[in-house]
């Protein structure tokens, strides 16, 4: 399906110079002279280069769709992560770098989406929001203000994240896996 320059947006999977791209950040911009133009920042989804790139409203780009899959994670062998298609049970291991960031909220068991194009494993997408414990946390300055002061705390999987100052070692808590940071207690 092909989009206009100026239509892209944050997250859409777009095929530039022979590659998979998906668009990170966009800025649109208007000088005073000449046409509008849309900053894309774009991440290579095949071998993880990121690049800028100016579209004008003029130019079209094809925007490409995946295919998804439900997958469930297995476990974890060096740098390679092995996960099981919950339909066929066939086994598939892909580097942790596909992954990011994200990789280190990985559990055994968790239910996973993966993206594919043409049956090739572009990404995988965990749930937004997971359980995690704190293993350590610093003690409450006495005279904070409790309204908007946050303290460091390292979760299970090592992952340092900021917690309200009420927020001690053992509880459990949801943590948000893509932008790191505490949403609330666990029940």
């Amino acid at each position: 399906m092909k989009i206009s320059g100026v239509d892209i947006r944050p997250g859409n999977i777009i095929e530039y110079e022979g590659g998979i791209w998906r668009a990170v950040k966009i800025q649109h911009t208007q000088p005073g002279k000449g046409g509008a133009y849309m900053q894309v920042e774009m991440k290579n989804l095949i071998d993880g280069r990121k690049t800028n790139v100016r579209f004008r409203s003029a130019e079209t780009v094809e925007r490409v769709r995946l295919d998804t899959k439900d997958f469930q994670f297995l476990f974890a062998d060096g740098d390679m992560l092995t996960f099981m298609d919950k339909e066929t049970y066939e086994q598939i291991s892909l580097p942790k770098d596909l992954l990011g960031d994200a990789a280190a909220f990985l559990q055994d068991g968790m239910d996973v989406v993966m993206e594919l194009h043409e049956e090739r494993p572009i990404s995988v997408q965990l749930p937004d929001q997971i359980e995690a414990t704190i293993v350590e946390a610093d003690a409450v300055v006495k005279g904070q203000t409790a309204s908007s002061s946050y303290k460091p705390a390292i979760l299970d999987n090592g992952v340092r994240v900021m917690v309200p100052p009420h927020i001690s070692s053992g509880t459990r808590i949801v943590v948000d896996v893509y932008n790191q940071e505490y949403v609330r207690r666990a029940d």
